[in-house]
């Protein structure tokens, strides 16, 4: 079994996009999200929109669930409910029979899941799984992946490497220029177009099962 872990920048930047993108181009494939925040109970979250996205075929686990769009430990603590512990994510992780685990984080990758300061870079060593990092296109990037890209380091957790969650339809001057910097940090995976337009094979490189190539797609801009 192969675990992959995606996170982000930060809120927002397509996490559950690309995850469902991943989840797509993979035959045996379980999707985790350890903690679902900001969703009533009964409403949908991000594994069922995974589901409608990526199709029948995934299968998709949800640990726990919090009523406040808040990070996890604080809406926890609001709701009077218990925090997960690395061992429950771990034992959910390997109680999974398909060829494929994508565990889904909840905003960026210093988010606490517990007061114990639990974090999806924690999860990520505890799993040996590698991280793939969701980052933004446009002003601001640089220093946000950057900025990932160091914890992960420092944790003792693997970069996979880069996905661009939404490249804009009219890139501006910052976009453009962003792309051969980011892919100066580490390999670029893939690029979802504004609107998730096509098919997810052509937003992925083949790492993840598609057929994006990263250098067609830089001497473009």
């Amino acid at each position: 079994m192969r675990t992959l872990v995606v996170t982000g920048t930060g809120t927002g930047v397509g996490k559950t996009v690309v995850t469902a993108a991943i989840a797509a181009l993979a035959q045996s494939v379980t999707v985790v999200k350890p903690a679902q925040t900001g969703v009533a109970t009964g409403e949908p979250g991000d594994v069922q929109e995974v589901a409608r996205r990526a199709g029948a075929h995934v299968r998709t686990v949800e640990l726990v669930r919090y009523p406040d769009a808040l990070a996890p430990e604080a809406a926890a603590r609001r709701a009077g409910m218990p925090t997960l512990t690395c061992d429950d994510v771990v034992a959910a992780v390997r109680a999974c029979r398909t060829d494929l685990v994508v565990v889904e984080g909840a905003g960026g990758l210093l988010v606490r899941f517990s007061p114990a300061g639990l974090t999806l870079a924690d999860m990520a060593r505890a799993l040996e799984a590698p991280v793939l990092v969701v980052t933004s296109a446009g002003l601001g990037t640089l220093n946000t992946t950057a900025l990932t890209l160091e914890v992960l380091a420092a944790r003792g957790a693997l970069c996979l490497g880069l996905v661009i969650g939404c490249w804009p339809s009219a890139p501006d001057l910052a976009s453009r220029s962003n792309v051969s910097d980011l892919r100066a940090m580490a390999p670029l995976l893939g690029v979802v177009p504004e609107g998730a337009q096509g098919h997810p094979r052509d937003w992925l490189g083949p790492e993840l099962g598609g057929t994006f190539d990263a250098d067609l797609f830089a001497a473009r801009w």
